[in-house]
């Protein structure tokens, strides 16, 4: 990125929600972490030329520890010879006051989202890096904003329309064709990293330095707006941005502009992203092979039932049978299945040695073909991922400057205003023609397809809920998809949702179905509760899946 092109600013998004509970648990085996190492190692490379360039640096790999890294990166400074400006945010740290703000005990970690004004302050400052702990994604896009363009808290729609760019920056190559559902129609071996020109109204023209991979298209921006959002309104700290009212335009190869998002004032609270550690888990993994699949599985959820008493008995156990194996198969491994046993408790003693033992002790008296991908190790810990909403008054968002000054940020007023209602749907049936939603399809031959050759998906989590975003490339398959992909039919296609909660938003501007499936990751990410724990891939399960298609749309 620093050799590609010019460039104001350089951003860099760190902090998953899993990250955090990775470095929590880092900070107590040692207290002097907390933060992404990697990223002074990229700094180790870098820094110079940001200098030289005049790019500045705003990243929130600080994580837990954002004063901590601010130090270690001017060390690295001063051993390679530099003296840059170095400022960060901090305030977002709960965990000293959870009982004072009624947060639950045992966490090991809990974080405010801070929004972008701390970021602006420290750029204003003439800071070269900004380094934060946890801020909203999109703020490491929106301070440089406000910073260079001067806005105050109340310019709600400038403000939005830099949160829906710093949505799709987040990412990286997300926006350029990485994760696409149409990925065969662009050269994606290694796509470059996407660019936001922001200008002073808040619209936006995301691009990419030329010559790199990839490609910037209504349809790969269109994919990363959807990415973990749930329905038309994007709350943050700072504002709440209407993502019904975004306008997608393809102005050139690799040029798609953004603009017509309308914001309105945010929540009077901020989310706060609670770790904990939940228990212990260990897994096992038995190989099915050849004849009687099916059979074999019964028989070891039969011998391992009774050869745990009730006393070693792990408090969940969760059976899936992946039938990997194929008929004929001409190879062994394409000849087996993967029997699945995922066991959680409170006690590590019951995920570790007991099982493993029962386990490997059906080796000689178990089904034909025994064998297991690897021997039963002890339980592992797995962490637990919740969110709390505290007041924003009460969080202590500070920018600490280059010169040590130390700023309070005050909360974004939240006046009353007259907003638009969330266009929230229940998908119980058809919808009425109007506000964006178009007339239902004509009558005509359907035919039995895949989803997925008429429209694209994006999934990912929200702690223990996945979101699931499929968009439509025309307005024919827009008309076809908003009336017919409701809730019902994706309770059938996706039978593994059939008795959660499901909420689902129509997004016409984008063409766009939005679901939100509440509890389908259970704990979140860290519990690994199902074979794809962060749902990365379920939008690809849904295109994958068959039903009746307008022969016109094919």
């Amino acid at each position: 990125m620093l050799t590609g092109g010019p460039l104001d600013v350089l951003t860099g998004d760190y902090l998953a929600e899993l990250t955090m509970l990775i470095l929590a648990r880092d900070r107590i085996k040692d207290p002097a972490t907390g933060y992404a190492k990697t990223f002074l190692r990229q700094m180790e490379e870098c820094l110079g030329l940001a200098l030289e360039r005049g790019v500045r640096i705003v990243v929130n790999a600080g994580g837990l520890a954002p004063a901590r890294l601010a130090g270690a990166l001017r060390d690295l400074a001063r051993r390679q010879g530099l003296n840059p400006a170095v400022a960060h945010v901090e305030g977002d740290d709960l965990l000293p006051r959870s009982a004072e703000l009624g947060l639950p005990e045992g966490l090991l970690a809990a974080n405010a989202y801070l929004g972008a004004f701390g970021v602006a302050e420290c750029l204003r400052a003439g800071a070269d890096v900004v380094v934060t702990g946890r801020v909203t994604d999109a703020a490491l896009v929106v301070g440089p904003a406000i910073a260079r363009f001067g806005w105050a808290a109340d310019e709600l729609d400038a403000l939005a329309g830099a949160v829906v760019a710093g949505h799709v920056l987040e990412c990286g190559a997300q926006a350029t064709g990485g994760n696409y559902a149409f990925f065969r129609e662009h050269d994606v071996t290694r796509p470059g990293f996407p660019i936001a020109e922001l200008e002073a109204d808040g619209s936006s023209v995301i691009t990419k330095h030329p010559g790199t991979g990839g490609a910037v298209t209504t349809g790969t921006v269109t994919a990363q707006l959807l990415y973990e959002t749930g329905g038309a309104c994007y709350l943050g700290p700072d504002v709440t941005a209407r993502l019904d009212s975004a306008r997608l335009t393809q102005e050139g190869p690799d040029r798609v502009r953004i603009d017509g998002v309308r914001g309105e004032t945010p929540p009077p609270t901020l989310k706060v992203g609670l770790n904990s550690l939940g228990g212990y888990r260990n897994e096992v993994v038995f190989v099915l092979t050849g004849l009687d699949v099916e059979a074999k599985a019964a028989l070891v959820r039969r011998q391992l039932d009774a050869a745990l008493p009730p006393e070693a008995r792990p408090a969940e156990l969760r059976w899936t049978l992946a039938r990997t194996d194929h008929h004929d198969a001409d190879s062994e491994e394409g000849a087996s299945a993967l029997l699945r046993l995922t066991a959680r408790d409170r006690d590590p003693a019951k995920v570790g040695r007991e099982l493993g033992k029962a386990a490997v002790e059906l080796g000689l008296s178990g089904y034909p073909g025994f064998h297991l991908t690897a021997p039963p190790g002890p339980g592992a810990p797995y962490g637990v991922f919740t969110a709390a909403y505290v007041d924003a008054e009460e969080v202590a968002h500070t920018a600490v400057l280059p010169d040590g000054d130390r700023v309070a940020i005050a909360p974004a007023p939240r006046k009353a205003t007259s907003p638009v209602p969330c266009a929230d749907d229940p998908g119980a049936g058809l919808l009425d023609p109007g506000a964006g939603v178009p007339a239902p399809p004509p009558a005509g031959p359907t035919r039995r397809a895949p989803l997925g050759l008429v429209a694209g998906a994006r999934s990912g989590d929200k702690g223990g809920d996945a979101n699931l975003g499929v968009w439509a490339r025309d307005d024919a398959g827009w008309s076809w998809l908003a009336h017919t992909l409701t809730i019902d039919l994706i309770r059938q296609l996706l039978p593994e949702t059939a008795d959660l909660p499901i909420e689902r938003h129509l997004l016409p501007n984008l063409r766009a179905v939005n679901f939100t499936i509440t509890g389908l990751l259970g704990e979140g990410v860290a519990a690994q509760h199902r074979f794809d724990p962060q749902a990365k891939a379920l939008g690809e399960w849904l295109r994958s899946r068959h039903l009746d298609i307008p022969e016109a749309l094919l």
